[in-house]
């Protein structure tokens, strides 16, 4: 079964880390999906996932996995060195999510927000959106 990544759909830094994502997953592991869009709300209600979650969520033989622990598992599944970031796994998760959090809380001042919640994929990238 395919890995499910939920993002922001209007957040300049969520899309650009799908992009990141899709470049480096050429074995095509992940399908996307926005939080905003029906199919996210219906997995986020399916999996529990708390409505206060507005960044990424992967969701992983039938878990979701938030924040610090989500991303760690993406990299894990990407070509290049990428995989090395996994053994980040092994700081507490406290302090994981401490430093996502800090990205997270300043991700749209940093980075900006869209107006419009979709971007366009190519026809190939379209086949990864669910």
């Amino acid at each position: 079964m395919k890995r499910i990544i939920l993002f922001d759909g209007v957040c300049n830094f969520c899309d650009a880390s799908v992009q990141f994502i899709i470049k480096r997953d050429p074995a095509n592991h992940f399908l996307f999906t926005s939080l905003q869009s029906e199919k996210g709300l219906e997995l986020t209600k399916k999996y529990a996932i708390p409505e206060d979650v507005d960044s990424l969520v992967l969701i992983e033989n039938g878990k979701a996995f938030t924040k610090s622990s989500a991303a760690l598992r993406i990299a894990k599944k990407l070509d290049g060195l990428w995989h090395l970031f996994f053994l980040f796994i092994l700081v507490p998760r406290k302090i994981r999510d401490g430093v996502y959090n800090y990205v997270a809380i300043n991700r749209y001042k940093w980075f900006g927000k869209k107006e419009d919640a979709c971007m366009l994929p190519s026809p190939e990238q379209r086949k990864r959106f669910i």
